[in-house]
């Protein structure tokens, strides 16, 4: 008997998975983001050789992510007006493409800086459109199962995570035997694996609200609504500043390894590798205790730990000790984003998700790269490890406002 409740119990975790749609969005995702952090390590590493600027990191950064802060918020009202599968299906084949001319360039040994940041403002440009209906999608894929709806965030946030230790130490190994191009190369395929998943998926129709209301009368809409509840305006607000004062400072970490820690690219790749089991961590104790866990409680011990963590790792000089600390803000991190994005996604009506998700992702995607390229700066004027530091203190800072401006967002749960 005791055998059989603990199966049922591990059952009940894994509720998301039930559903053949998440089944297939989760493996096609897991081959498609352990790429995309390939990639993403091999890209820094790349801007970092060749340029030996802390600016110029945090400026791939900022360029990267600009169209998110430009144009998220429009993106709402194209996510909750069209198919989102068929949208995701046109933001991977563009990621594909993208990879697959950043690679070439990088093979023939033509890769500019200037080629890297209009290819980065272009894959931005598809990430502005990629987060709010990668985000919006998920209650479909659960069967409008509310219930779901947490666990399967959490599930994706856990293979998101499993990538991250994955795919950099992947990427440190095949940078360092055979260059930055065939960690691109592997990237532009793994896009694959995710656009057929979408592709063999059955999802319900759902009828989009049928409307000649002008585009921008449909975001005011979305914004009265996000004002006029505290708690939702809080939690968009609060991410956009952690976002800009905390976030950023990760740009930094290429520093750290190759630097002040001599690490080397492989050093590199484990320290994002144990950011990622940090993140996991985090991720499976939402997965397994989500149902349970008072929310509005654990965003805050989220927040409040991220910065101890930033100023330790602005301090340490021992590889181990900063490899723990990545793990504590990975752990941080994905907590803090998890369970905004679940209470975001179960508070919010379904007419108006795609544009409140929009914010979210306008506060998360918009503001981290304006704190990436002032770290990047202000690391080059005095030094990675006190820029660190400050962007730590402002962290701390930020909690207090947190919990001075926002009581009611410790309540939800």
């Amino acid at each position: 008997m005791a055998n059989f409740s603990l199966k049922l119990n591990w059952s009940q975790t894994l509720n998301a998975m039930r559903h053949r749609n998440f089944r297939l969005f989760f493996w096609g995702q897991l081959i498609s983001v352990i790429g995309l952090w390939m990639q993403s390590t091999a890209l820094q590493w790349l801007v970092y050789s060749l340029t030996g600027s802390q600016a110029s990191l945090g400026l791939v950064t900022f360029i990267n992510f600009l169209p998110v802060l430009l144009f998220s918020l429009f993106m709402g009202v194209i996510t909750d007006q069209f198919s989102r599968r068929k949208l995701l299906v046109f933001t991977q084949s563009w990621f594909m493409l993208l990879a697959a001319v950043l690679a070439l360039l990088t093979w023939l040994e033509i890769v500019q800086y200037w080629q890297i940041l209009l290819l980065s403002f272009l894959i931005g440009m598809g990430i502005a459109l990629d987060m709010p209906a990668r985000q919006a999608i998920v209650v479909e894929l659960v069967d409008d199962d509310k219930r779901d709806v947490m666990n399967a965030i959490s599930i994706n946030s856990a293979l998101f995570n499993i990538a991250r230790i994955v795919g950099p130490a992947i990427a440190g190994a095949v940078v360092a035997a055979f260059g930055e191009a065939l960690a691109f190369a592997l990237n532009a395929l793994s896009y694959l694996a995710l656009i057929f998943s979408l592709l063999l998926m059955k999802i319900s129709p759902h009828p989009r609200p049928v409307s000649r209301a002008n585009p921008l009368v449909k975001m005011q809409a979305g914004f009265r609504y996000i004002f006029g509840e505290r708690a939702i305006l809080g939690l968009v607000i609060m991410v956009a500043a952690f976002s800009m004062v905390g976030f950023g400072a990760l740009t930094l970490i290429p520093v750290f390894a190759k630097d002040i820690l001599q690490i080397g690219v492989d050093g590199f790749g484990h320290l994002l590798s144990w950011q990622g089991v940090g993140a996991l961590i985090g991720a499976l104790l939402l997965v397994f205790f989500g149902d349970h866990i008072h929310k509005g409680k654990l965003l805050l011990v989220s927040r409040i730990l991220f910065g101890p963590a930033i100023i330790g790792m602005a301090f340490s000089r021992t590889p181990w000790l900063s490899m723990a600390i990545m793990a504590l803000l990975g752990f941080s991190l994905i907590t803090q984003l998890v369970l905004t994005n679940t209470l975001i996604q179960t508070l919010v009506p379904d007419e108006l998700r795609g544009r409140v998700l929009s914010a979210f992702t306008w506060a998360l995607g918009g503001f981290y790269p304006l704190g990436s390229l002032g770290m990047g700066f202000l690391g080059d004027q005095i030094g990675a490890p006190a820029a660190a530091a400050l962007s730590g203190i402002g962290c701390l800072l930020l909690v207090l406002v947190n919990i001075a401006a926002f009581p009611s967002m410790q309540k939800l749960r």
